[in-house]
């Protein structure tokens, strides 16, 4: 088991998964209340939310290069 030294304890790899799996989630919950914010405003009320259609777009351009590069290095 790997631990890393910190002031008060260790910190060890299931910390560091739990805290990959919790980002990853917190991520993907945070894009898909984007998308619906957005999409309620354009369908119900007609408002066209440029400053939520660029957080979704900058989260798919994320997430589609970066798909790429580990694709590509790995």
């Amino acid at each position: 088991m790997m631990t890393l030294p910190i002031p008060f304890g260790t910190i060890d790899e299931r910390f560091l998964a739990h805290r990959l799996k919790s980002t990853s989630l917190a991520g993907i919950l945070g894009a898909l209340v984007a998308v619906g914010l957005w999409t309620y405003e354009y369908t119900v009320r007609g408002v066209w939310r440029w400053d939520l259609f660029a957080v979704v777009m900058t989260m798919v351009g994320v997430k589609v290069a970066a798909m790429v590069w580990y694709r590509l290095t790995d």
